[in-house]
């Protein structure tokens, strides 16, 4: 099993917790963490944006990876969401292997 974290950001709270739930209910991901309070600074269609954003930090498998973007990107509310995956090269095994099978197809 090869353990990804998923960052994708979300415009507040409610958009956050939906998208949270339905990963977790469907077995895209083993644990979503949310994270209020988060400021992005970016530039969008030319314009420099400073706005207030809730950081999903999501915990799944690489073999999951396809269509938990594919649940994001049909959940989201953004027209351009941040799903970016970051592998996990260590970590406490009991963990990983709850990961594993939280997070496994049905």
């Amino acid at each position: 099993m090869s353990a990804l974290v998923v960052f994708c950001t979300c415009p507040d709270a409610a958009s956050a917790e939906h998208i949270a739930r339905r990963l977790v209910d469907e077995r895209l991901a083993a644990c979503v963490n949310r994270v209020p309070g988060l400021r992005s600074v970016y530039r969008w269609r030319g314009e420099v944006r400073d706005d207030a954003e809730e950081l999903l930090v999501i915990k799944t498998q690489r073999a999951r990876l396809e269509a938990l973007t594919a649940r994001i990107l049909e959940l989201h509310p953004y027209e351009l969401p941040e799903v970016i995956a970051l592998d996990v090269t260590a970590g406490h095994a009991p963990y990983l292997a709850w990961l594993a099978r939280e997070s496994a197809a049905p």
